[in-house]
């Protein structure tokens, strides 16, 4: 539960899980500022109500700026940070030197601000990825992948996770300045609209509203719900663990079958919408969690539970008119023809 000594910076409050975090915070009664450089707070607007948000601090500020971070440090007092900001697989595709500044300077920046206050704070706390190893980094016999795996990247965005690692090691090494990383793969749930491993969340909102979808994978995958990976940050944080700790996150395995058997049973007017391409993520899917037992008791909720749940959300935005499916990066409502 929250202490009346911290101050929670979290960076990319913005995005999905930055969103979830800052909501777990907020009803544990802990003082956050949220840093962004965008000022779109609709993730929030899903899952917080107005006075929720209205108790959050909010800062506009770019993590490629050190001064501006330590700013930001110095401003609100903080004593944890949360570093989720990042660019994800198909921005990072788009344009590798901004997805370098962000995801690798960016970070950099967050250490060095908390370095240069003698490391005045609980853990840094960041996201690596289970997307910075490849297919083959698993283990050719039994096919999981070692929470100790030497990774092999395939796409920039895993290369700037696995430097992150790096990074944060070094700071550890030469300043004494702790930090956790935890790799997810495929977070889903009430929010997630970006990025590489969206489909599933998307398949859910299209179901919802009474679309058809195609996931763009069907093999299956480890999939995290959204309100599960905030509360396991913030235990990380409030960790008293030193060093440069990376854990893999758990979650659930399941695949296309299983995603859309989950979406029917509470949506089964979707049935015959929901479908899946027959392709394979190229990341193992069979994922060891060694070590992470470290931060205590973590929650686990299980796949048709977390589907269960983001459909419940989706219902009752859907039901005051604030599910728009473009916002879910779907195709827009079919508008009915004249006089039909």
């Amino acid at each position: 539960m929250a202490s009346g000594d911290e101050r929670f910076l979290v960076t990319g409050a913005l995005g999905c899980i930055g969103a979830w975090t800052v909501r777990t915070l907020v009803r544990e009664g802990a003082a956050v500022t949220a840093l962004d450089l965008g000022r779109d707070d609709r993730r929030l607007r899903l899952i917080m109500t107005p006075e929720e948000i209205a108790s959050v601090e909010f800062v506009t500020g770019d993590i490629t700026d050190l001064e501006a971070m330590e700013r930001t440090l110095d401003a609100s007092g903080i004593t944890n940070v949360i570093h989720l900001a990042a660019l994800q697989v198909p921005f990072s595709r788009a344009d590798p030197p901004l997805g370098a500044r962000v995801n690798v300077v960016g970070t950099v920046n967050i250490f060095e601000a908390v370095r240069r206050r003698g490391g005045a704070t609980a853990p840094i706390v960041y996201t690596s990825s289970i997307g910075m190893y490849a297919q083959a980094d698993a283990d050719p016999v039994s096919g999981r992948l070692a929470a100790g795996a030497t990774a092999h990247p395939l796409n920039h965005y895993g290369v700037y996770k696995l430097a992150n690692e790096g990074t944060a090691r070094v700071y550890w090494l030469d300043d004494g300045v702790a930090s956790i990383g935890v790799r997810p793969m495929t977070v889903y749930g009430v929010g997630r609209d970006q990025g590489m491993t969206s489909g599933p969340t998307k398949a859910i909102v299209a179901a919802v509203l009474g679309q058809a979808y195609t996931v763009p994978f069907g093999g299956p995958t480890l999939y995290q719900y959204t309100e599960d990976v905030a509360h396991t940050l913030i235990a990380a944080s409030r960790s008293a663990l030193a060093g440069a700790e990376v854990y893999n996150l758990p979650g659930s395995i399941a695949d296309g079958p299983a995603l859309v058997a989950a979406i029917e049973t509470v949506v089964p007017e979707a049935a015959g919408r929901i479908r899946f391409e027959p392709v394979d993520l190229p990341f193992p899917s069979q994922i060891d969690h060694d070590g992470i037992e470290a931060l205590g008791p973590l929650p686990l909720t299980p796949f048709p539970d977390g589907v269960a749940a983001s459909v419940a959300i989706y219902r009752e935005l859907a039901a005051v008119g604030r599910l728009d499916p473009v916002a879910h990066g779907l195709e827009p409502a079919a508008t009915p023809a004249i006089g039909s």
